[in-house]
């Protein structure tokens, strides 16, 4: 017989069922307490009834588990000291979209050799998520892979969906069935619309093509999930962290009858692919919060322990430590005198405490 299928498939290997991960590496009670709290904090956030902002801060993508963890080390009692003004969650990229090639993540390639070994990836991620929940650090991530939610989502406190997803209908159809909040991000050009669709999609029940805990291919019933919101990355158009861009992009989501407060990515097209400019997008961001501004309700940073970016070479070994091997990051220091301006923002503009976050 002639053959028709698989004809550019070289491999195919067995994938570990996510019940198998889950019994290897389990969600305590008080690693999972860390995930609820949070998630219901941003929701207040996201609704205006908490008047601190959020925070999601962290390496551009982690390739380093040992660099990830001192960071956290170095992020959690920032977290605590800003608290009141703060909600800070790290940012744990595993999955990274490529425009043409080049290394798709830690879940893809944890050895940083296309070795593709994806089951240990897996492994990786899910065991670092779980140390930063046992440590009270609550985690964010973008989620690209509609398989790898059944991994790690239960570890999740914020979710991205990036610029050259927004517009999927996959990936709108996931979302509608997560459990955390939503950040869609606006097209690599620079319009809001086609996140607000998402967000719209999003909101609405689906039933779609899944797999299920023991790793079943399933059909997925999901109920919509209300806690989408708009993020403003920048794009072709150019920035849009200024008063004017985040108040025209609150007027289209009140006319959707959708969530008007957004998150500003300080990366990416706000920044110009700089990342030295993300301390203006934030400077930008604190002078409308300064100003009683209502309108935004959190940032996104790229940062990691050193400053800038690096190649991937032949050798993972030579790699500096604490340095993005994708988007270049600002490092450690300048971080936490970015989040001290936006807490002094958030005391000038929202005088109200919350009481309840000074204990976390």
């Amino acid at each position: 017989m002639i053959p028709t299928s698989d004809l550019h498939v070289v491999e195919t290997r067995p994938l570990v069922a996510p019940a198998v991960l889950h019994t290897d590496l389990p969600l305590a009670e008080g690693a999972a307490e860390t995930v609820r709290a949070a998630r219901q904090r941003i929701q207040h956030i996201l609704r205006g009834d908490d008047p601190r902002l959020l925070v999601v801060v962290g390496p551009c993508s982690v390739h380093d588990v040992a660099a990830a963890q001192e960071y956290a080390d170095r992020l959690l009692p920032i977290r605590r000291r800003l608290a009141d003004r703060l909600e800070v969650v790290m940012r744990v990229y595993f999955e990274k979209p490529r425009t043409t090639v080049g290394w798709k993540g830690m879940i893809n390639d944890p050895h940083l050799d296309g070795s593709y070994d994806i089951n240990t990836g897996l492994r990786r991620a899910r065991a670092l998520l779980l140390h930063l929940a046992d440590a009270g650090l609550p985690a964010a991530t973008e989620l690209l892979d509609p398989v790898v939610p059944q991994y790690i989502a239960d570890l999740i406190s914020w979710t991205a969906i990036g610029a050259r997803t927004t517009e999927s209908q996959t990936h709108r159809e996931m979302a509608s069935g997560l459990s955390m909040p939503i950040g869609f991000k606006n097209g690599t050009d620079g319009g809001v619309a086609v996140a607000i669709n998402a967000m719209e999609a999003a909101a609405r029940p689906h039933h779609f093509l899944g797999i299920n805990r023991q790793g079943h291919a399933s059909i997925v019933s999901t109920t919509g999930n209300p806690h989408g919101h708009l993020v403003l990355r920048g794009g072709g158009s150019g920035t849009n962290f200024h008063p004017e861009a985040v108040a025209a992009a609150a007027r289209q989501l009140q006319a959707a009858d959708l969530p008007h407060r957004v998150m500003v990515d300080c990366s990416h097209g706000n920044s110009n692919k700089d990342y030295r400019r993300q301390g203006e997008a934030l400077e930008a961001v604190a002078e409308q919060v300064r100003g009683g501004s209502a309108d935004v309700l959190g940032v996104m940073i790229e940062s990691h322990l050193v400053a800038g970016n690096q190649k991937l070479g032949p050798d993972p070994a030579l790699l500096t430590y604490g340095q993005s091997i994708t988007d270049a990051c600002i490092d450690f220091d300048s971080t936490e005198t970015l989040l001290e301006t936006l807490a002094a923002a958030v005391a000038a503009g929202r005088p109200t405490p919350v009481a309840a976050a000074t204990t976390l």
